[in-house]
Formats: C-alpha cells, sequence, structure tokens
C-alpha cells in the first residue's frame, strides 16, 4: 500500500482504498469495520494523500502530508493525547511536529483532520509511517542476496 492509494472525499468523513477506476469515476472502499464500497463520480472531489500538502511558512510553501504524517509517528508513536484537547492544544501538537507551519491558512479543523488521518492509517496501514531510511536498508538487503 501507498499514499496514492489511499484517498479522501470531499465532504465525506474517513478515508478510502483506491480499488479501481470505473467508466463513470472510481471505486473506493471505506478504511472502517464496515469496508463499504463507494463509486464516486465526476462531480465529487477525490484527492489522493500523495498529492496533498500542509501550508508552511517555508521558501517551498508546503509539506506533504505524508513526511508531516511520518513525522507524527516518530515523535508520538500513535499517542497524540490530544482527547478532549482544545483548540490551543490542537496548534500546539502541529507547532510541535511542523514548525514552520502556516497558522493562518491552517485551521484547528485540517489539524483535526490531519490526526483522524494519521489514527486510520495507523490502525490499517502502519508500515506507510515508517522512515524511508528503513525502507532503503530492506532494499540493499534484498539486492544483496
Amino acid at each position: 500500500m501507498e499514499f496514492k492509494e489511499i484517498a479522501t472525499v470531499s465532504g465525506k468523513p474517513g478515508l478510502y482504498k483506491v480499488l479501481k477506476p470505473s467508466r463513470t469515476g472510481v471505486i473506493l472502499e471505506s478504511l472502517d469495520e464496515k469496508k463499504s464500497k463507494l463509486v464516486v463520480g465526476a462531480s465529487q472531489r477525490v484527492s489522493l494523500l500523495s498529492e496533498i500538502s500542509i501550508y508552511t511558512m517555508d521558501e517551498e510553501g508546503s509539506k506533504p502530508l505524508q513526511e508531516v504524517l511520518k513525522n507524527i509517528e516518530k515523535e508520538f508513536k500513535g499517542d497524540t493525547g490530544l482527547a478532549g484537547a482544545d483548540n490551543d492544544e490542537y496548534k500546539a501538537f502541529l507547532k510541535h511536529v511542523l514548525p514552520e507551519y502556516d497558522e493562518n491558512r491552517v485551521y484547528v479543523s485540517d489539524i483535526k483532520k490531519l490526526i483522524s488521518w494519521y489514527g486510520i492509517i495507523r490502525k490499517h496501514f502502519p508500515e506507510l509511517l515508517e522512515e524511508q531510511k528503513k525502507e532503503s536498508d530492506s532494499e540493499a538487503k534484498d539486492k544483496e542476496e
């Protein structure tokens, strides 16, 4: 599984696994216990997680979502400690994980969504949150054998 195989649908909560394209759009499967399938047409906005970034104040102007999710995993190992948090705690959390985030363009609702997505990915595809260094080490071992 890769970030380009996980999508979000505008106006719908949660994340979806991209199954395959159809004539009218794309077929998705929810990443929850129900595993319900959904056909999304051209009228609905579907975004792949690999294409989503968070606004920053640095020269690049944004940081890819997958890097931010990996930073959260590295720092918190699944326990963000944000149950029942207020808005200031959410902002402080993101400031800790991504100090250069743009506070004027990243809203608390975005941070809550980020944390929700982190939990879903950690539950269903924890390997996506591992450091790439580990992946390149295992690739190097495969090449040696």
